[in-house]
């Protein structure tokens, strides 16, 4: 019971507190196509790949006690920072699942900006495109966070250091 709900508790045991609703979104999806095993479904949305799957998920870890959820207001928006609860430690210590290289994938992404990570899984979205033709998309579907050339350039970059860390 509820194995996939193990695997998201491993990402705030390794990665930490995550702050942002969209930046675990994205190190989730991330974590996806570097084969962790995380099985959520993925649609492209307005902030590039999301799960209903996975806010769901969240949302049943938070009403279970495993994971607490602190709602803050940000000018005028609001932000949620997410972090396993001393309950969700014990229970995880108990149902642990084993992704040896989740540990340090999870706390560099976490170390990254929701920004970054909203490119880098856009471009992991449309990997099966050539180069040009994913430059084209987030380009276009991303024209109000005005990425650049070397932005793009950067997530190709970071995506293969990821690989080379899991590998």
């Amino acid at each position: 019971m509820l194995k996939d709900h193990v695997k998201v508790m491993k990402v705030f045991a390794e990665a930490g507190e995550i702050i942002g609703r969209k930046k675990l979104q994205k190190m989730v999806f991330i974590g996806k196509k570097l084969q962790f095993p995380f099985y959520e479904r993925y649609d492209f949305h307005f902030y590039g790949p999301y799960s209903e799957e996975l806010t769901l998920r969240i949302e049943e870890l938070c009403n279970l006690g495993f994971l607490e959820e602190m709602k803050e207001k940000k000018g005028g928006y609001f932000q949620y920072r997410y972090a396993l609860t001393e309950i969700g430690e014990q229970f995880l210590s108990q149902n642990d699942y084993s992704m040896p290289a989740l540990k340090g994938c999870m706390k560099n992404m976490n170390d990254q900006s929701s920004r970054f990570l909203e490119l880098v899984s856009t471009v992991l979205y449309f990997e099966g495109l050539d180069k040009e033709e994913v430059k084209e998309k987030v380009f276009t579907l991303k024209s109000k966070q005005r990425y650049t050339d070397e932005e793009v350039e950067e997530a190709y970059q970071y995506i293969q250091s990821l690989k080379e860390q899991v590998n």
